[in-house]
């Protein structure tokens, strides 16, 4: 069985920084995609960053050039450094990881595993 577990998260002010990582385990096959997401409440999970097998990573537009998503060479290990946070990053962040071939990288749908969350707070 899947597992993501999530760590890192936490409270800052306006202008800090966090560290997000997620570790992978049970897998029959290397994940095609892995993927942050975040929710707040009453609004809809958005994709944050995306790191695809081949390579191919992509940011949503309002985290671009602050956020950065890694990966290890086993593919089990996800990271996210997020710099100059905003209290509209303020959400639960959610690791997730999918089994199939992903085009939308940042479509929650389209991921099959994820983990339980982990909070982050911004204040100003």
């Amino acid at each position: 069985q899947v597992e993501l577990v999530e760590s890192g998260g936490g409270s800052v002010q306006a202008g800090g920084s966090l560290r997000l990582s997620c570790v992978a385990s049970g897998y029959d096959e290397p994940s095609s995609c892995m993927a942050w997401f975040r929710q707040v409440p009453g609004k809809e999970r958005e994709g944050v960053a995306a790191i695809r097998q081949d390579g191919l990573i992509m940011y949503a537009d309002s985290v671009k050039g602050r956020f950065a998503a890694s990966q290890d060479y086993t593919g089990n290990h996800l990271t996210m450094q997020m710099d100059s946070l905003q209290p509209e990053d303020t959400a639960t962040y959610y690791c997730a990881a999918a089994r199939r071939w992903v085009n939308r990288l940042l479509v929650s749908s389209d991921y099959d595993y994820w983990g339980q969350g982990t909070r982050v707070t911004v204040s100003s």
